[in-house]
């Protein structure tokens, strides 16, 4: 690869895609590269007469950069190469992640709508046994006691008594109690878990205490399918947790008590940031380039438009279980991701199963219509001597994964904490609750699509950048303004959860590009840690209703995090890092250390250097298409070895 990238240079940028390169001397090459690359000086040393610039690269830095994209691929790439950047076999696998993506949403959210307002009143059919004729509004007015306003009050009831009807209502009754039989809810007319659980007078329970805990499903899940995604594989993973989701999401509608309403939603979550984990890291692995952040950016539409549905769903229908039922009812047909979900080739290398990565790879390659020339693949190696293992202890002791991994976790965490506290915010403001999630649901899909336009301008780092700050900037107004100006507060949050739901995705990429194969998952799942303590911290100080607090936290945490952006490395359209190795300072874009100003060659440009590169991979597909041995029958076998 590197002689082709040698000679690619020297006939001054000729293509060789498609076209065998002759037999040439190795060292010919070199030579004649280093005539070429000294004989023609750059216009800004033309002042100088001839004299050699300091600020000189090498022909053994060129090559030097091209042996660390050679490592880093490790042939991998260029087998991707060949099997097709967005295949069938690709539409497939992103089209596999929509339906997830959007019941995710829908049982992430469901709580929101399990506690709506009931007003509840002390069950008196006592009375009934007197006359069972009575009308509803009869029996309260003769057993409930009233308010000052006359309104009857909710969680007293008079003393029930042996009396006649006709004694009840002359002698008016004077001693109160508790309810003793349970309440009614004559003015409901949905059903909900308030109602369903008696959650009134004295047995009240916060959503937010629901809240709290689906987040803390969602901190250990995180823990735990992040080191299973390693461990067991993609695949796997993403197979324990939709089969988590279906028995525990579709089995909510049939829980007899509160507190196992209150498990099954903590073992949701647990299934829903599994599969977020999982799926993350296996579109990763299988798409390149733009194609990768293509497939993130449509499957977090389809997560936002999951909440469209959920709330059209609570709107529609009367019964909290019915919600349950008909929303968890699509997971079954999941089970068929049983035969036609794959694992990734990249994780299968790095755990040295070679041979089943190659037939992936072929599998691939077959849906696509493309094949694969056996050079090629046989050319497909394990990273090193033997298996390449990393831990969740490695983010201490590699310097530099700890100084990566400290730096998107101070990301995350800011972007929790922004984006957590302006959904309560929402909630506060007393907007009506359907339209309160409908709206930002339909809002969150452009957002997320306006990252497709961003990254082609800005790239990873410039996109996570502006979008951040204008989420922060916008958490800071909300929380800043008075009360009083509702209609710019709401327009104001609106306009932050517009902006941080494309930071969340756009760092959902950026995150999983980062991190090396061999512990990517492990790393999501430490940095969703961290974003889930952001959310759960945001929300203990919300309900501390000290209005200072959860302003300092979302502009000191933003502040940081800000700061911290700019020392991300940029990783649009660059190789994924493997093993820990491949995680170095010096793995930056060739294209930003060959325009740098002090390492820019006399006769070296940005765009020379792309194609030198681009073309020099090309040449090497076409030299291992070309030494691919024909297939021979078994006749022609055999009278080769008698000749």
């Amino acid at each position: 690869m590197l002689i082709g990238a040698c000679w690619t240079l020297f006939d001054c940028g000729k293509s060789v895609e498609g076209a065998g390169c002759p037999p040439r001397n190795q060292m010919a090459k070199k030579k004649s590269f280093k005539i070429e690359f000294k004989s023609h000086p750059h216009p800004r040393n033309l002042q100088h007469d001839g004299a050699e610039s300091p600020r000189c690269c090498s022909l053994d830095m060129l090559l030097q950069r091209l042996r660390a994209i050679d490592a880093q691929d490790d042939k991998l790439a260029n087998i991707m190469d060949v099997v097709g950047e967005f295949g069938t076999f690709q539409r497939r696998l992103v089209a596999l992640s929509f339906i997830p993506n959007f019941l995710s949403s829908f049982f992430m959210f469901a709580d929101i709508f399990m506690f709506a307002p009931q007003k509840p009143y002390c069950n008196t059919s006592w009375i009934l046994a007197v006359d069972r004729n009575l009308s509803e509004a009869e029996q309260m007015n003769l057993t409930l006691p009233r308010a000052p306003n006359g309104s009857f009050l909710t969680c007293l009831m008079y003393v029930p008594v042996d009396w006649d009807l006709d004694s009840t209502i002359q002698f008016d009754l004077n001693h109160t109690d508790s309810c003793q039989n349970g309440w009614i809810y004559p003015e409901s007319k949905r059903r909900s878990l308030i109602n369903e659980f008696d959650l009134v007078c004295g047995n009240e329970t916060s959503n937010e205490i629901v809240y709290t805990v689906f987040l803390a499903g969602l901190l250990t899940g995180a823990v735990i399918f992040g080191f299973i995604t390693d461990k067991l594989g993609r695949y796997p993973t993403i197979l324990l947790a939709l089969l988590e989701l279906a028995i525990f999401g579709f089995g909510t509608a049939f829980v007899s008590s509160f507190n196992q309403y209150i498990f099954f939603r903590f073992c949701v979550s647990q299934a829903v940031m599994g599969y977020a984990i999982g799926s993350s890291a296996l579109l990763t692995e299988w798409l390149m380039g733009m194609h990768r952040a293509h497939a993130f950016i449509l499957g977090h539409c389809f997560f936002s438009m999951g909440v469209v549905f959920l709330t059209g769903l609570a709107y529609s229908l009367p019964h909290w279980r019915l919600m349950f039922l008909v929303g968890g009812t699509p997971v079954f047909p999941l089970i068929c991701y049983i035969w036609i979900l794959p694992e990734s080739p990249r994780w299968l290398i790095m755990k040295g199963k070679l041979e089943e990565a190659k037939q992936m790879l072929c599998y691939a390659a077959a849906v696509n219509k493309k094949t694969i020339p056996l050079s090629l693949l046989d050319k497909l190696q394990l990273p090193g001597k033997k298996v390449a293992s990393a831990s969740i202890l490695d983010f201490y002791s590699n310097r530099y994964l700890r100084k990566l991994t400290l730096v998107m976790c101070s990301i995350w965490f800011a972007i929790g904490c922004n984006y957590y506290t302006l959904g309560l915010k929402t909630r506060e403001l007393g907007m009506n609750i359907y339209l309160s999630q409908v709206i930002p649901g339909m809002m969150e899909v452009p957002a997320r699509l306006c990252c497709i336009f961003l990254l082609e301008q800005f790239k990873r780092r410039g996109t996570l950048i502006m979008t951040l700050f204008q989420g922060a900037t916008m958490c800071f107004l909300s929380l800043m303004l008075p009360s009083e100006l509702k209609s710019l507060v709401i327009l104001i949050t609106l306009l932050g959860e517009f902006n941080l739901a494309a930071s969340i995705t756009m760092f959902y990429i950026y995150t999983s590009e980062l991190l090396p194969t061999i512990i990517r998952a492990t790393g999501l799942g430490l940095v969703s840690l961290i974003w889930v303590a952001g959310g759960i911290l945001s929300v203990t100080l919300i309900h501390q209703n000290i209005a200072i607090l959860p302003i300092i936290l979302c502009s000191l945490s933003a502040s940081v995090a800000l700061f911290y952006c700019s020392n991300l490395p940029e990783m649009q359209d660059q190789p994924l890092p493997d093993t820990l190795e491949h995680i170095t300072p010096q793995s930056r874009s060739i294209s930003e250390e060959l325009s740098n100003e002090d390492m820019l060659s006399d006769d070296m440009t940005e765009e020379v250097a792309k194609n030198t590169i681009l073309n020099s991979r090309l040449t090497s597909m076409d030299q291992d298409s070309l030494s691919s041995p024909p297939l021979q029958s078994k006749d022609e076998k055999i009278d080769k070895e008698e000749d």
